[in-house]
């Protein structure tokens, strides 16, 4: 989720400053500046598809490096950690947490095997259907993801504090939530 603002508050700067300037030649984004002939078509629309696909790749493999050397903990092991925290019961079926967390099923049910065995998360069977199973957070789990928001947050602190102003923030964040109004 946070990962998710972050990726709001970036947008947001790039588009007020400079989505005004229609794209034509050059566009400075602050710390980056963009050809706009970089794109073969020319459309605006495409350069900043890009821009937020190379925003997310960057940032991702940066806070993935940030929790691997502070916390031993991996990117995806810390998505699923936090989706389990941001519910209420500490816990979703197998089918949501891939969901919320843009995995294939498959790919979910090795990732919480992983989880399994290092105790973060277990499985449990849902009583009111048995094809159902959920995956709940521990308290080795739990004590992890404290462990790894800390983390988070000094990063994000480093990164959006430095970078952009709350105002930035509170429009990028408003920008994203409207491109994922849809999803």
């Amino acid at each position: 989720m946070s990962l998710y603002l972050l990726m709001q508050l970036l947008v947001k700067k790039y588009l007020d400053k400079q989505l005004s300037d229609t794209l034509t030649g050059m566009v400075n984004t602050g710390s980056v500046t963009v050809s706009t002939s970089a794109c073969p078509s020319g459309d605006e629309k495409v350069t900043l598809f890009g821009l937020l696909m190379e925003t997310n790749a960057r940032l991702s493999k940066e806070l993935g490096a940030v929790l691997e050397s502070r916390c031993q903990l991996p990117l995806a092991w810390f998505e699923v950690l936090l989706q389990l925290r941001q519910n209420v019961e500490g816990r979703l079926k197998m089918s949501e947490m891939a969901d919320a967390i843009v995995h294939s099923t498959g790919g979910t049910t090795r990732l919480i095997d992983r989880l399994e065995k290092s105790n973060l998360v277990r499985r449990e069977h849902c009583p009111s259907d048995r094809r159902s199973v959920y995956v709940a957070i521990t308290e080795e789990g739990n004590a992890k993801i404290n462990e790894a928001l800390n983390v988070h947050l000094d990063f994000l602190d480093e990164l959006l504090g430095e970078r952009l102003s709350a105002a930035d923030r509170e429009s990028l964040s408003g920008l994203l939530t409207k491109l994922n109004a849809s999803h």
